[in-house]
């Protein structure tokens, strides 16, 4: 009757994991917030500059390009400068969710950092 209070007590441990997992999450959001990331395409051409957090910031096309009036290039340019500059985000995303998820033990289950670590290297 009494061997389910051993899991009780993993259960009120594994609670205040999640919960300073949780604060660590919010900490790592806040961080990816004030990051920066630049995507390029054209050889500089068009560049798109981001927020880790993937808030799209601004655009710059280089001039000759705009004064060529060439908008396909540019059409074609712009998606792979943004295309660019969320993979970085995304790097950054993973890096702060695998640093936010370390230290993070359940019983049975896989460290949490390895786990996230996988995920975000999928």
């Amino acid at each position: 009757m009494l061997k389910g209070l051993g899991a009780l007590a993993n259960l009120g441990t594994i609670m205040q994991q999640a919960k300073e997992v949780g604060g660590k999450m919010q900490a790592a959001q806040e961080r990816l917030r004030q990051q920066r990331v630049t995507g390029a395409a054209g050889g500089g051409m068009v560049e798109v500059e981001m927020t880790g957090a993937g808030e799209a910031l601004a655009v710059r096309i280089d001039a000759g390009l705009v004064a060529s009036g060439d908008r396909e290039m540019i059409e074609d340019l712009l998606p792979a400068a943004i295309n660019a500059a969320l993979e970085k985000t995304r790097a950054l995303h993973a890096e702060a969710m695998q640093e936010a998820a370390s230290g993070m033990n359940v019983p049975g289950m896989p460290d949490m950092s390895e786990l996230m670590g996988k995920l975000g290297g999928s």
